[in-house]
């Protein structure tokens, strides 16, 4: 045994054993010290190396490997909840809830939570149905008017824009004369509705105020119901093309929020919509005045839905909207004509309503043959539908006049299909549609129709003192055994006291301009020059423009204090474009414009 005083006398092997702590601080100080002895090209020759060299050494390993890498950092749990999501394939039929209220009438219907929906992503070849793609928006730039027509078009709009600023700024329309506004949706629609014609129009100072109003006010949380057709084609319809040619994310965004909120209309048993919808509550109902919805209605939300699907990738919007058109080719027509009214209960016609290509069954033709375009041409029945509505159409509807013998298109009214001798102006959209569609391959003698509906419907404003046509026309059929006086038995057509009033519509311009767009007739251009110039003398006002309430005398038009947002949206775009000398300002080989004036993009499928 050593004593303390012996320990250090004595010989020993001392074992120098290093504690970790104390040995990883020694080597981290050698370590510090010599990378602080680097110089700053080397320090980050370092960095890049160790870098890059992992990302090579990645690159190279085989696929499945690198698979099997990103697999295994997956969390399980992630995994199996993408495992449980259910398919989409069924999304419409989840739409509708069992035993759900149907009744019909103004608060008839339910308030129903839409559900959530997980969109599925299929892995299909190009020519499969999958996923929508979701493509780049085709932002446009435009330089503004080439010329005095064009100009003039521009000063019109800034005059009933400076108007609706100043006395109705984020209201639906504006009351030229008292200065005042009208609220039919509270969705600010003249606004949302100029969008397009703003940018194509080379006004951005408007724009941008336009733009920033949507950013910051516009919204859909109110309790109020709305038309689903109307805030369709002008909010939905705005905004989306809004957001394809000018490229901002801001109206896709809206759309998508707007979008949603409109789908509780499709939740019914035969998947045709509500036609009143509530945006807040997100419930829908039949209209106030029945159980039907307008044919016409149900069938033109198609091109804006689809093009919400395929800019967000949500398949549930095109699913639903497609759906109504597939039942409604399932039903029996009168020689491919169908009636204005449709029951969004049991899905079926009325069978004694009207049948006609003006108010509430117009746009049912337009979209037939616009879906087709807008989806490559591949949807055959559309096509088909188009052709033998038009067939039909020819068969029964077209007659002539008794004196200068003027083609126009008559409506069957009741069970009896009696036939009137009547045409709405909505019907003069026609002229353009049918050339739209020898533009794209239909049967050449659609485009000797069309040019008889267009030199009828420039009749309708050419007879009228004020140079602007009335909303209705009646035409003389019987020649001198027609039952009307005589000056009347010596005329082409004639208006009745409650038809003649003019709502500054767009119809006659949107023909118009398709005619210029594919002959390159002049003709077609001075025409719309001598309607503008009606516009400017008899419904220009202090403020902007107003709907008027009697075409047939100058010296007393009864103006009726009213500027429609479609005026902003289509009546000033088309006389705009129909003023274009390049026709080139829209590609109608890679546009279709749905019925409120707003182009969209066609896709491929």
């Amino acid at each position: 045994m050593y004593s303390p005083k012996d320990l250090g006398k004595a010989d020993y092997i001392s074992l120098n054993i290093h504690d970790t702590a104390s040995f990883a601080r020694g080597t981290s100080r050698s370590l510090w010290r010599q990378w602080n002895q680097l110089s700053r090209f080397q320090r980050n020759t370092i960095y890049f190396a160790a870098i890059t060299i992992p990302l090579i050494i990645f690159y190279l390993l085989p696929g499945e490997t690198k698979n099997a890498i990103l697999d295994s950092s997956k969390d399980y749990d992630s995994l199996k909840e993408i495992q449980d999501t259910p398919k989409h394939e069924k999304a419409v039929e989840e739409l509708v809830v069992d035993n759900i209220d149907q009744g019909g009438g103004a608060g008839g219907g339910e308030v129903i939570e839409e559900p959530e929906f997980q969109p599925e992503v299929n892995q299909v070849d190009d020519d499969q149905i999958g996923e929508p793609p979701q493509p780049k928006p085709n932002a446009l730039k435009f330089n503004g008017p080439q010329n005095n027509r064009q100009r003039s078009v521009v000063t019109a709009f800034k005059h009933s824009w400076n108007g609706y600023k100043k006395f109705a700024w984020g209201h639906d329309n504006v009351k030229p004369i008292s200065g005042g506004y009208h609220e039919w949706f509270g969705l600010g629609l003249t606004i949302v509705d100029s969008l397009d014609t703003m940018y194509i129009m080379g006004l951005n100072d408007e724009f941008t105020d336009a733009r920033a109003w949507v950013e910051n006010s516009l919204v859909f949380t109110l309790n109020r119901d709305v038309n689903l057709f109307e805030v369709t084609i002008r909010v939905l319809g705005g905004l989306l093309a809004a957001y394809h040619l000018s490229g901002d994310k801001l109206f896709l965004d809206k759309a998508t929020d707007l979008g949603d909120r409109m789908m509780p209309a499709f939740l019914t048993k035969s998947g045709v919509p509500f036609s009143d919808v509530n945006l807040g509550t997100r419930s829908a109902h039949s209209p106030k005045w029945g159980p039907d919805s307008s044919t016409s209605e149900v069938t033109s939300i198609q091109l804006e839905f689809r093009d919400l699907s395929r800019s967000t990738g949500q398949p549930k919007f095109e699913a639903a909207a497609a759906k109504v058109s597939e039942h409604v080719h399932q039903l029996e027509k009168f020689d491919g004509l169908v009636p204005i009214f449709i029951n969004a209960n049991t899905g079926q016609f009325r069978d004694s309503a009207t049948i006609t290509l003006g108010a509430r069954g117009d746009s049912y033709y337009e979209y037939l043959l616009k879906q087709w375009l807008q989806t490559g041409k591949l949807i055959n029945y559309l096509k088909d539908d188009y052709l033998l509505g038009i067939q039909g159409t020819q068969k029964h509807l077209t007659r002539r006049t008794a004196v200068n013998q003027y083609l126009f298109i008559a409506e069957l009214i009741g069970a009896s299909k009696d036939l009137k001798p009547k045409m709405d102006h909505l019907t003069c959209y026609l002229g353009g549609t049918l050339i739209l569609g020898v533009h794209h391959g239909l049967p050449l003698d659609h485009q000797d129709l069309a040019n008889e509906i267009v030199r009828t419907c420039y009749q309708t404003y050419a007879i009228q003192p004020t140079f602007l046509a009335p909303e209705i026309t009646y035409f003389n059929i019987q020649s001198r055994t027609f039952q009307k006086s005589e000056d009347e038995n010596q005329m082409d057509m004639y208006v009745k006291t409650n038809d003649a009033h003019n709502l500054l519509r767009p119809e006659f311009i949107e023909s118009l301009y398709y005619m210029w767009y594919f002959t390159g007739n002049k003709t077609y251009q001075d025409w719309g020059w001598q309607i503008f110039q009606a516009f400017e003398n008899y419904t220009k006002v202090e403020n902007g423009y107003t709907s008027i309430g009697n075409v047939r005398n100058i010296y007393n038009t009864r103006p009726r204090d009213m500027t429609e947002s479609f005026w902003f949206a289509e009546t000033l775009k088309y006389l705009y474009l129909l003023f274009d000398d390049s026709r080139q300002l829209i590609d109608l080989r890679r546009w279709v414009f749905n019925s409120e004036g707003h182009p969209l993009p066609m896709y491929e499928s």
